[in-house]
């Protein structure tokens, strides 16, 4: 029978208030040492703000409450490293001294200076969702090295100890390519492998795999579980419960900043999260009139490490006028560059991509006045790593998305029209009009990002990851503001995603692209089953 863990981390009674606004009340749960433990929620709920309230940032100070940790202490007052509480009795791997089992109340050290608060922040690695944090012209290995050597890990064991992190996370056969080269669930890899390179004793996971193919996804689960068997204790956000039952054992609940069900096994948390949740039923509409056409389109890179990459390959594509049509695929399978090709942020290094403009067939290539394509003012892009403007309030972002002044009467119509065309009530809308993005949740955000996209009214939205931050409730509204969207508009949207439940439940047709190549084309169940049939993971 194995031991039993010893209680690691307190969350007592933790509440935050922004601006008057409570965002979280009590919220209440233990944590043993190697666990994993999640905080599922809609987007919106307060699951980030407990993270970083748990991690020790600054500007989240928790209003009532406290946070908690039960560590090994080094009994030297000029070192106090800290360990997980079962290291109780050994000796400090930094000076030799006794390490005792102490409680810390985390934010009362952190605001005192003492010297303990500071190792335990140290030791806390936080992996923010949808930011890959890297250095984008450095091989993969040497982001690793830089994360060792800001841990204070000596120069001379910064490269064995880099391979055998990334061994770890799968990434070896990565090692030496440059980080903006490699696929998205390899980035994300990379992040985990750097946070591993503090050697944490506690590791944050915000919504680590929200944005991945279910293919990738499992693979960064595995790295996660792996880190727990190493005794790493875990806390992981999301808005996909199943992510949580694969990588935790216990979870909670929150619902409008209020902790409402758990501590409790994570399956059971995750059927109480989806007790409102209902599939919608299916629809396709059939569009036979071409608005885009891909003939022949080739785009190859050479890089130095990798040689001759096919990331397009030959393709040939039509895509109807107000037919919603997704591209699916595993990270690095080449549905990215596809797309941006498609909205005419890259040139095809062969063949050509046609856009149809009234009556007329515009060559991408074609440069208008201000040498932009001559179709761009019709087309709007909604990319996965998406930009608000931090210092404007939401009315702000939205009304500066206008090339043009309208009266302001006019211009409120439209905001909260888009507002309710992203899934926003008109009381919340209310609520956030005049905050500012970093008042708001990631889901939130993209979801504000979102609507930027269509406050032009293009006829052409290309929305890539549209999904990642949303939680199944939201991504039934989504799904309806598309349509809703497409059907008042009249646009048409080409969406790349890896929720393949999204793919299913928005599109009219999509393809499935592997190495380059789209290898079936047609009606998206069928499409995803053909996905979940024969892909396996690129480079894993």
């Amino acid at each position: 029978m194995s031991e039993e863990k010893e209680v690691f981390l307190i969350v007592e009674n933790i509440g935050i208030t922004f601006k008057d606004v409570p965002v979280l009340e009590g919220i209440n749960f233990k944590v043993k040492e190697g666990q994993g433990f999640g905080i599922l929620g809609k987007s919106g709920c307060g699951k980030t703000v407990l993270m970083n309230i748990i991690r020790g940032i600054p500007e989240y100070k928790p209003t009532t409450g406290r946070i908690i940790f039960r560590v090994a202490a080094c009994q030297n007052p000029e070192c106090r490293w800290v360990e997980p509480p079962s290291k109780k009795g050994q000796k400090c791997e930094k000076c030799g001294s006794e390490l005792k089992l102490e409680e810390v109340d985390y934010w009362k050290a952190l605001e005192e200076k003492q010297v303990i608060g500071r190792r335990i922040y140290d030791r806390i690695a936080l992996m923010i969702q949808r930011t890959f944090a890297l250095f984008g012209e450095s091989p993969v290995i040497v982001n690793v090295q830089e994360a060792l050597a800001d841990a204070g890990v000596p120069k001379h064991l910064q490269m064995p100890r880099a391979m055998e992190i990334l061994k770890k996370v799968k990434l070896l056969h990565r090692a030496t390519h440059i980080a903006r080269d490699i696929s998205g669930g390899e980035k994300q890899r990379t992040v985990f492998a750097m946070c591993l390179a503090k050697n944490p004793i506690l590791f944050l996971a915000d919504e680590p795999t929200g944005t991945l193919d279910p293919i990738t996804s499992q693979a960064v689960h595995d790295c996660m579980l792996d880190a727990q068997k190493d005794g790493i204790t875990m806390l992981v956000t999301s808005h996909w419960p199943d992510a949580l039952v694969a990588t935790t054992s216990e979870s909670i609940l929150l619902e409008k900043g209020k902790q409402v069900a758990g501590p409790g096994p994570s399956a059971e948390i995750r059927d109480k999260f989806m007790e409102t949740f209902e599939m919608p039923p299916i629809e396709r509409r059939k569009c036979d009139n071409p608005i885009i056409k891909v003939e022949k389109a080739r785009k190859y890179f050479y890089t130095y490490d990798r040689g001759l990459i096919k990331a397009v390959d030959d393709v040939d594509l039509t895509i109807y006028e107000g037919e919603i049509f997704g591209l699916v695929g595993v990270s690095g399978s080449g549905k990215t560059t596809l797309f941006k090709m498609i909205a005419g942020l890259i040139q095809p290094s062969r063949g050509r991509i046609l856009v149809r403009l009234e009556d007329e067939w515009i060559d991408l290539r074609e440069l208008g006045p201000e040498g932009k394509g001559r179709v761009t003012p019709y087309i709007s892009m909604l990319h996965q790593v998406y930009t608000v403007h931090p210092n404007l309030n939401v009315y702000e972002n939205l009304a500066g998305a206008l090339p043009y002044d309208l009266p302001s009467d006019v211009l409120a119509d439209k905001i909260y029209a888009t507002m309710r065309a992203v899934g926003f009530t008109d009381d919340e809308t209310d609520k956030i009009l005049y905050a500012y993005p970093d008042m708001l949740s990631e889901g939130e955000r993209h979801r504000l990002a979102f609507a930027r996209a269509l406050m032009t009214d293009p006829k052409i939205v290309l929305l890539d990851e549209p999904t990642g931050t949303a939680d199944p409730l939201t991504r039934l509204e989504i799904v309806k503001s598309i349509k809703k969207a497409r059907d008042t508009l009249g646009q048409t949207y080409i969406i790349v995603s890896h929720d393949m439940d999204f793919i299913d439940m928005v599109c009219d047709r999509a393809a499935l692209m592997r190495v380059g190549k789209i290898i079936v084309e047609g009606d998206p169940s069928e499409v995803v089953k053909v996905m979940q049939e024969v892909e396996t993971p690129l480079g894993i």
